[in-house]
């Protein structure tokens, strides 16, 4: 058995999955790589190809008709047979020594039948024309043991669970009968998010793994294109609003509880602020209809994110958007 599965959903990628895949295939031996290839209406399909003829041992390419990211996510899983699962955009990669470095924490887990729910390592934004910025969770996580919630920290507003940082066990990834949502931007919130409740142990690797390149103007994290797409960032946040009640888990699990809300809170300040980047009647609406629904759905949940970060996002623009912009020139994103 393979030691991980890597799924790399495609959509007209021919100009930048090689650099992906070739960050994985030097250890074919202990990978299995999925190539998703999307319903792409380039060269996609022909790469993925290729891939699969010249590595058959380690790579399967999978076509099918468009799905969206989500889909792609979802058809990956379901063809995973690797101890871990991870997703990676076909324009990110991932770092050599790192992944050396998980493989063999794996190999030492699975010796000592110590297998855990979910892996965690750093991220590092390969930003254009921008210094690299490595988001480490050393201040937040113990390093290089197993652990519980009891041990996790306290997360800062910059430094919270990616897709990019996570690696899931399969077997418990499936366990929980995840299936993120098809024709949907932003689906990564929901699959870091949704199995939290149920993952008992995590391991930690201080090591810059995974690379996240951000520069193309098409990019769904591009900032004027979370604006046109604010439906679908506001129907993610719907959905893990229903998903269940942080507070359920506040007697048993406070640590992950506490995580539960501060992500929820995240989410309820990023549709917040593209609405106020909207600046148009309809975006007030939207986003009047939004904290009514939180509030409607969970008063307590409400009244805490009134007076934290999308609290404060939820401000006059004259306040808002300059906090908006210096929190992107700290913290990288989009």
């Amino acid at each position: 058995m393979k030691l991980i599965t890597f799924a790399i959903p495609c959509y007209n990628s021919e100009k930048y999955m090689k650099k992906c895949l070739d960050s994985l295939v030097p250890f074919k031996d202990d990978v299995e790589i999925i190539i998703v290839d999307d319903g792409s209406t380039d060269k996609t399909s022909l790469i993925a190809d290729s891939y699969q003829k010249k590595y058959p041992d380690t790579i399967k390419a999978i076509h099918k008709e468009n799905g969206g990211h989500g889909s792609g996510v979802n058809v990956g899983l379901k063809n995973a047979s690797g101890l871990y699962y991870k997703v990676v955009d076909s324009d990110d990669w991932v770092d050599y020594d790192a992944l050396q470095k998980v493989l063999e924490t794996i190999k030492m887990l699975k010796k000592q039948n110590s297998l855990v729910d979910m892996m965690i390592v750093n991220y590092v934004y390969e930003k254009v024309g921008a210094k690299k910025k490595v988001v480490s969770y050393s201040k937040v996580l113990p390093e290089n043991k197993v652990f519980t919630w009891n041990e996790v920290g306290k997360f800062k507003p910059g430094s919270y669970l990616l897709m990019h940082s996570v690696l899931y066990n399969t077997k418990f990834l499936k366990s929980t009968k995840i299936k993120l949502p098809e024709h949907t931007f932003y689906v990564d919130n929901i699959f870091v998010y949704y199995p939290l409740p149920k993952i008992k142990t995590m391991y930690y690797l201080n090591v810059d793994f995974y690379r996240y390149y951000i520069g193309r103007s098409d990019q769904s994290v591009n900032e004027q294109v979370m604006v046109k797409r604010v439906d679908q960032q506001i129907f993610i946040t719907k959905m893990m609003i229903d998903f269940f009640n942080p507070y359920d888990y506040w007697e048993t699990n406070k640590k992950c509880a506490k995580y539960l809300i501060h992500y929820l809170d995240i989410m309820m300040s990023v549709s917040t602020i593209l609405l106020q980047l909207g600046n148009t009647l309809e975006c007030q609406k939207k986003k009047e209809d939004l904290w009514k629904y939180l509030k409607d759905k969970n008063k307590r949940l409400y009244k805490i994110c009134k007076i934290s970060v999308s609290g404060a996002s939820n401000l006059p623009r004259i306040i808002s958007i300059p906090g908006y912009k210096i929190a992107r020139k700290i913290f990288k994103f989009n």
